[in-house]
């Protein structure tokens, strides 16, 4: 019988959101859908993900989770998939997002906004100095002394960045500034594309008390192009090895943060016994140091989180605001520096491993190289499931792709037809009429359509696996073909950038953001930050 516990009215869903109990709400819509409007603080895993990226993102069973969509029909998709997943307190908001609205409740627009409204609210309470795009042009043409670094992370400044500038990703900057400052009269222009990394590294960067006059470019990139000035594109500038005495400056700033933001350590031994807990406690382990860092050596289970992202997409990292978050670096300023941030968007449980990797290798702990990606849930049971065909051995099948709808649309299979896997099981009877036609089923790498495959066969179907995906058909040579020329499903999967939509898109962005502190959204005490 099912309880008011495990379907939880409007108000009751939001009265635990509003508790301290530790509890996950997400929502199961896809990127479009939850873009235009969810939730606040609840976090975006499309149903199709949860195989993929839930026990990241709420790595303790005994957390309960409430799930949310618009009607319950992915909910009751996605239930079941928890529950073997181990996860024993899974609810699901009664009447779903409908009900929600029918109660009056708001929802708010765009991804990450808890990020943001704090990206905002901290502009507003230290009055960070902004320049504005085309002073900055101007000063850039007169050849005035100035150090330019892009905030946001190396693929968006590859992509566009302001002319000149350099890619210095937002966690970075303290721990690597003096790198590139010459001299205390140098002007220092944090940018990124809108506005919330830009301020918030000014302010990191004014923290350390530097003699250099430190500015936000407003509005970022969006600003730039809205100004009608030029952006740079393909740039791969970046900083050099970080020398020692940008270190100690970083060490002596993050001793004075912690000290005053009153910043947590944890011994390597006390993050052990705090990982044999987790089966019964959300802990999360995020390094936040660069890829390539991460990559050469780190805690074994730990996350990349860089930290300027951990900071501008919290809510991609963590789905447990309660939970524990312990980061980690080479020592402890990055940490730290990254740490005090989370603290003031109102995380009430973070702590950094005192030592870094170096501590935790020199205690015993274990440590992996690369960028692990694990296999899904259920992945292994699904490949004895599904039996799998050869590029060259489709036959007649109907082909379906259930790849993200814009990886679909740079190259699939000729012919294929696009379908969102969050939705299969209320779709595929409309796509594959004809039941003893055979199927076979694609995506990138193959993992996404192993499963689905899988989901078919279950379902009755004769479905296959294309072996090694898209990917493995294209690199045995076969033609691709582009374009969306056939999409069985609405493709709101995935949500293009303001900048994809030009001049109003990214005015109605732009307003959006300046307006979020506000939206009276979050409960973040301001007073509470005053230094």
């Amino acid at each position: 019988m099912t309880t008011h516990a495990e379907r939880p009215s409007p108000d009751a869903l939001a009265a635990l959101m509003a508790s301290d109990t530790p509890h996950a709400v997400l929502d199961l819509r896809e990127r479009g859908a939850y873009q235009r409007g969810h939730i606040f603080r609840t976090t975006m895993l499309p149903r199709r993900e949860l195989e993929f990226r839930l026990p990241a993102l709420v790595p303790s069973p005994a957390v309960p989770i409430a799930l949310v969509d618009e009607d319950g029909a992915l909910a009751a998709l996605a239930r079941p998939t928890l529950a073997a997943m181990g996860y024993r307190d899974v609810r699901v908001l009664d009447g779903g997002l409908a009900a929600w609205r029918a109660a009056g409740r708001p929802l708010v627009q765009g991804v990450n906004v808890p990020s943001k409204v704090f990206g905002e609210q901290a502009l507003h309470h230290w009055k960070t100095p902004e320049i504005a795009p085309k002073e900055l042009a101007a000063r850039i043409a007169r050849g005035d002394d100035m150090v330019i670094v892009d905030s946001r992370t190396p693929e968006e400044y590859h992509r566009a960045c302001v002319p000149g500038a350099i890619s210095v990703p937002g966690g970075e900057l303290v721990f690597r500034i003096l790198d590139l400052v010459q001299r205390p009269e140098q002007t220092i222009v944090v940018h990124c594309g809108g506005r919330t990394r830009s301020y918030i590294g000014a302010e990191s960067l004014r923290r350390m008390g530097l003699p250099n006059p430190i500015v936000a470019l407003k509005n970022g990139t969006m600003g730039w192009d809205l100004a009608g000035l030029t952006l740079e594109r393909g740039a791969t500038r970046g900083t050099p090895a970080v020398s020692p005495r940008s270190r100690a400056a970083a060490a002596l700033v993050a001793k004075r943060v912690a000290a005053e933001d009153n910043v947590r350590f944890l011994a390597p031994a006390e993050l052990q016994a705090l990982l044999a807990r987790r089966d019964e406690r959300a802990v999360y382990v995020l390094d936040v140091r660069t890829r390539e860092e991460y990559g050469a050596g780190h805690i074994a289970g730990a996350v990349w989180s860089p930290g300027g992202q951990t900071v501008q997409a919290t809510d991609e990292y963590v789905a447990v605001r309660a939970g524990a978050i312990v980061l980690a670096c080479d020592g402890f300023a990055r940490a730290t520096l990254t740490a005090a941030w989370l603290k003031r968007m109102g995380f009430p449980d973070v702590a950094v491993l005192a030592g870094g990797l170096p501590a935790w290798t020199e205690a015993g702990g274990g440590v992996e190289t690369g960028h692990p990606a694990p296999a899904p849930f259920g992945y292994e049971a699904a490949r004895a499931a599904a039996p799998s065909v050869k590029p060259g051995d489709l036959g007649d099948a109907l082909v379906l792709d259930v790849d993200t709808s814009d990886a679909y649309g740079r190259g699939h299979v000729p012919g294929a037809t696009w379908i969102c896997c969050s939705r299969l099981e209320s779709t595929i009877a409309a796509v594959a009429r004809d039941r003893a036609r055979p199927i076979v089923v694609t995506c990138g790498d193959g993992r996404a359509s192993t499963l689905a495959a899988a989901t078919l066969r279950s379902l009755g179907y004769d479905a296959r696996v294309l072996e090694g995906g898209t990917r493995a058909w294209d690199a045995a040579g076969r033609p691709l073909e582009s374009g969306a020329t056939k999409l069985a499903d609405t493709p709101d999967d995935v949500a293009l950038r303001p900048h994809d939509h030009g001049r109003p898109a990214m005015e109605a962005y732009l307003t959006w953001e300046e307006a979020l502190d506000d939206k009276g959204v979050s409960p973040v005490d301001l007073l509470s930050w005053a230094r």
